[in-house]
């Protein structure tokens, strides 16, 4: 990624969500060890264990704070994003007590909707950090919603806005104006700006799914998480056999299936009953009948040879075939971000 953004643009690396679900402290160290010096967070609690675990380099907390805890930016040198003028008071307060100055990065809504002030209120801007002694103004930010779709305009429109908020801001050099996302690096990059905010693509998926794979031909990312189990327990059941709760699916001849320890507990929802498929001995195999809380049944009617014991990948290779986060977020109805959050935030995690 930092080879297609060009060296001179920062890379901010979002470890938020526990890293997509892969583990906020272990892909903070990767990136690191990667040469990335920069790390996003939702929350000052994030910031406060990146620090504990010894990552060096700037922390932005980017879901604000709460007013009793404006002290931890000065204990732990974390970096505020502000999305409205009453934290502004509150950093400042806070500096004036310990005596130093705080750099701050200010979020402007400029079309996501969502956090930000709206550029409209900017004129503001000037009256309240002359009245918010012992911070600086490090930096203007916004987010875009819709970079993860190549074909739409709304991109490059709102980054002509998002320009004007900068000159309109009257921020002081050498501050960072950033609002690039993964989408926007891979297939808007004359909006890089200063520095880029990377997610989703520095876990190995494009934001728009499996058709960003198809654009990149050649260049692809690749994903970080695997997803395994075992088989339980082996057994044949004849024709009309009620699987599982519900009854959902009813054999039609003799069907030889293999009991899975994973279920919705395990993040594997109950929206894959009788949709998804897992590998076995390098095959794909159903899922029949519905998804428990703990367990599911696969239909390896077909596979030859497959013991107790045997792995079953859920997620990832085996073989020649693979399944993807995109697949199994187009069964569940949503997208790979949610996909990778439920498998890792709910499973035990092993590092290669």
């Amino acid at each position: 990624m930092q080879q297609r953004i060009g060296r001179d643009i920062r890379i901010m690396a979002m470890v938020k969500a526990e890293g997509y679900g892969h583990g906020m402290i272990q892909a903070a160290v990767s990136f690191a060890r990667a040469g990335c010096d920069c790390f996003g967070v939702t929350e000052i609690e994030e910031g406060v264990a990146l620090r504990g675990a010894g990552i060096q380099g700037q922390i932005f907390v980017l879901l604000g704070f709460q007013s009793s805890q404006e002290q931890l930016f000065f204990d732990y040198n974390l970096t505020p994003v502000v999305f409205d003028y009453q934290a502004l008071k509150l950093l400042s307060q806070a500096a004036m007590r310990n005596g130093k100055e705080l750099a701050v990065h200010l979020k402007v809504d400029c079309g996501m909707g969502r956090l930000g002030i709206m550029p409209s209120e900017l004129q503001d801007l000037p009256a309240h950090l002359e009245e918010c002694p012992g911070l600086s103004l490090a930096g203007i930010m916004s987010h875009f919603p819709m970079a993860d779709d190549p074909a739409s305009s709304h991109t490059l429109e709102m980054y002509q806005q998002y320009k004007k908020v900068c000159v309109q801001s009257s921020l002081q050099a050498p501050g960072l104006c950033h609002i690039a996302n993964s989408g926007a690096a891979l297939y808007f990059p004359e909006t890089c700006g200063d520095m880029v905010r990377l997610g989703i693509s520095l876990y190995g998926y494009y934001p728009d799914g499996a058709k960003g794979r198809q654009d990149e031909g050649a260049e692809t990312l690749v994903p970080a998480m695997s997803f395994t189990t075992q088989v339980v327990q082996i057994k044949s059941v004849p024709a009309g056999t009620g699987i599982s709760y519900g009854h959902t699916f009813i054999t039609k001849q003799e069907t030889k299936i293999a009991i899975l320890p994973v279920g919705y507990a395990n993040g594997f929802l109950r929206a894959l009953s009788n949709k998804a498929q897992v590998l076995i001995r390098g095959q794909r195999a159903r899922i029949i009948g519905r998804v428990c809380m703990n367990l599911c049944m696969a239909d390896i009617s077909e596979i030859q040879g497959v013991k107790t014991g045997d792995q079953v990948v859920i997620l990832g290779s085996q073989g020649t075939e693979t399944i993807t986060a995109d697949e199994i977020a187009e069964r569940m109805g949503t997208i790979s971000y949610e996909v990778l959050c439920l498998f890792g935030k709910n499973n035990e995690r092993n590092y290669n």
